[in-house]
Formats: structure tokens, sequence, C-alpha cells
């Protein structure tokens, strides 16, 4: 099932002339919080990927206009930070594969088959969590 959602949002990701990576990233730079900006290399270590690879990323994301790079106080970084542009696309993409999943799974199961599901997997949740902790906004699944 997890890769039939990969699927789904990598076919959403595309609709917004994204890759699932380049996704990932946005979403790793929106959950950063205002001003939605972060080092490359706190980015690849969050996201599990090499810093070559981060920087292939970043490049193409910057060249379409969803990021900047922005000069750090200590002159010897470069973080980078969402536009507003990438801020909108990221939104969009989101908000379609939440309308996509919804209507998946309410073409699935009924409304009480969906609040079972819910019950059972807040269980399964708090199970997991018991076992091995919250996880916090920094544990991204790798690309």
């Amino acid at each position: 099932m997890a890769r039939l959602f990969e699927r789904l949002l990598s076919r959403v990701a595309a609709d917004h002339e994204l890759t699932a990576g380049d996704w990932a990233a946005l979403s790793a730079l929106q959950r950063s919080g205002a001003p939605h900006q972060v080092s490359p290399t706190a980015l690849s270590q969050q996201l599990g990927i090499t810093s070559g690879t981060m920087s292939v990323r970043l490049s193409r994301l910057a060249r379409a206009g969803l990021i900047e790079s922005v000069a750090a106080a200590d002159g010897r970084s470069k973080p980078v930070r969402l536009t507003e542009q990438g801020q909108a696309r990221w939104r969009s993409a989101t908000q379609e594969r939440t309308s996509q999943e919804r209507r998946l799974f309410a073409e699935a199961l009924n409304p009480e088959e969906l609040e079972e599901l819910n019950v059972l997997l807040s269980g399964l949740l708090r199970r997991l969590e018991d076992e091995f902790g919250q996880v916090s906004r920094h544990d991204v699944p790798k690309d």
C-alpha cells in the first residue's frame, strides 16, 4: 500500500512540475517554520540524501523560482528558503494530494469503516510511539 501511495505522490508531484524528491525538499522547508529557511547540509541530513544529490535538487528548485539562497549572518553558510512561488506550489500540490487521498478512502470505505480504521490506526500509532517515541518534524522518510 505504501508503494501505491508513493505512486499517487509522484503523479501529483508531476502534475505540479515537481519530482517526489523536490516535494520532499519543499515540505522540509515548509515544516521548518517562518522564514522557511534551512542550510543545505541540514536539509540533506533531514532527507537522508547526499550533499551532491541535495545540491542538484536545490539547483533545480532555484531555477524554477521555488527557493532562493540567502546570506547567513555568520557569512559562512548560505541557507535556502522557500519563495512565495515555492510556498504556493507546495500548498497546491499538498491540497491536491490530500483531496486525492480523501477521495480514494471515501470510495473504498463507508463512514463507519473510516471511523473504525481511524480508531485502529490511532491505537497502532500509540503503541508504536510507546515503543519508539514520537516522531519529530525532522523525521523525514528518505527518498
